[in-house]
């Protein structure tokens, strides 16, 4: 269904632009309330969470008094990740929860998540109802207050992510952690020195404007760096809101969300417990991580890009887990959300179970050769629309003959063309992006 605001993964852009402001998110706000309340029901809270970001606080004014102004009791749970929010609004009885957040993108971008009473991010016929709900007009200074209170959903967000392991398991480990600079600089630090562990940390005096600034999961080098300097058998890295991460083994070597997937997996399966021995990834994951699974016993099915469409194939098949090349990983054993931090833990429950460092579990995906691209545009234009690029995706298709596989897309939440190659041998993949690119330039505008 055709949507004007939402993109892969809610309303995301350049704060003060024509979308991300006080007056555009006050009506997305009401859009919201008058969705979740259909009938005119009674007033239902809803829950929101921000990031570090200093747009955060004037947009989260601006959310609440939309909200309120469309029947929807607004409570601020402050700073805290996206997971978190997700948690509270499925164990609160909300009616919505929303996310305040540009995820891994600049301090100069926001945007706006939201949830479902259930804790899971919106379909995409859920998002169309609520921009058509959405008053052109609306003017957040007209509204006036929203907020009734504040609660604290972190703590109990924590305390549930302790669970996850033995209690003092982590004793004698250092782990580093890089936080962005974002939502987590306060839950995974404690968490982990909940456990017993020692923490070297970067990326945890959020200003305001530093959040992703060279730190996070964009920028997994530093994190190597802290993981040799200190001694450290993992490092973690988060995006600004916590719903992902990427992983550092002891040898400062970096592991994204294909080799995380493909160790819990595979783990897994060996223990009996992959439900339905099902692992959910998207288009974008390396064909590798099949092979993987498939040796393993179990199956993959795959899905467009986005990890609420990971999300919504999960529950379709009834599996437990999946996630993205970029580090969204979902344990639907303990949400139906992307969790960064439970997704560290549960890989280090696979260390700590198999007695084994990460450098060794990881050698479980063999990456087929792969190449991706990024090239930003003026204008998307429809891909059917691209003769050249059509004609040079058939080409290496056929060229391939089922060892590779080509991948063109417009990123949901940036204006850029996204590629992706994959095949047998270094030189096909190459040579098959060098083809690509030169025809996307034909038929672009390429900045």
């Amino acid at each position: 269904m055709q949507r004007q605001y939402f993109g892969t993964d809610g309303v995301r852009g350049p704060y003060g632009g024509p979308v991300m402001n006080e007056d555009f998110v006050a009506g997305l706000g009401r859009a919201a309330a008058l969705w979740a309340r259909p009938g005119g029901a009674r007033p239902s809270r809803a829950l929101i969470g921000r990031d570090t970001r200093a747009s955060g606080a004037p947009l989260e004014r601006a959310l609440a008094a939309g909200l309120a102004a469309g029947g929807a009791a607004p409570v601020s749970l402050g700073i805290i990740p996206t997971p978190a929010v997700s948690r509270a609004v499925r164990l609160g009885g909300a009616a919505l929860g929303a996310v305040i957040t540009a995820s891994h993108n600049p301090s100069s971008d926001n945007g706006v998540k939201l949830f479902g009473p259930d804790g899971a991010k919106l379909t995409d016929a859920e998002e169309a109802q609520i921009e058509s709900l959405i008053s052109p007009s609306e003017k957040a200074a007209q509204l006036g207050e929203g907020i009734l209170g504040g609660e604290s959903a972190l703590e109990s967000y924590v305390e549930s992510a302790v669970l996850l392991l033995p209690g003092g398991s982590l004793g004698g480990w250092t782990v580093a952690v890089d936080t962005a600079n974002g939502a987590t600089c306060a839950a995974t630090p404690t968490v982990l020195q909940a456990l017993g562990a020692q923490v070297a940390a970067t990326g945890n005096k959020p200003d305001g404007r530093n959040i992703n600034d060279g730190v996070g999961s964009e920028h997994p080098q530093v994190l190597a760096r802290l993981v040799l300097s200190a001694g450290a058998r993992i490092g973690i890295a988060h995006d600004g809101d916590g719903d992902r991460c990427v992983l550092c083994d002891e040898r400062g070597e970096v592991l994204d969300g294909d080799e995380i997937l493909a160790v819990l997996a595979t783990h897994a399966l060996a223990r009996g417990s992959l439900a339905k021995k099902t692992l959910v990834v998207t288009v974008q994951s390396n064909m590798g991580l099949d092979a993987a699974v498939e040796a393993a016993g179990g199956r993959v099915v795959r899905t467009a890009v986005g990890d609420r469409y990971v999300a919504e194939a999960m529950r379709a098949c009834d599996a437990s887990l999946g996630g993205e090349s970029s580090g969204h990983v979902i344990c639907r054993d303990f949400g139906p959300t992307g969790d960064g931090l439970v997704a560290a833990l549960r890989v280090i429950s696979v260390m700590l179970e198999t007695g084994r460092p990460l450098s060794q579990l990881r050698r479980v995906l063999v990456r087929f050769p792969q190449m991706a691209r990024a090239l930003r545009v003026r204008e998307k234009r429809p891909l059917e629309a691209l003769a050249r690029l059509a004609a040079a995706v058939r080409g290496l298709e056929q060229g391939f003959g089922g060892r590779g596989r080509v991948l063109v897309r417009y990123s949901g939440t940036e204006s850029k063309l996204r590629l992706l190659v994959e095949g047998p041998t270094d030189a096909d993949v190459r040579s098959g992006m060098e083809r690509l690119c030169a025809a996307a330039r034909e038929d672009l505008d390429v900045v």
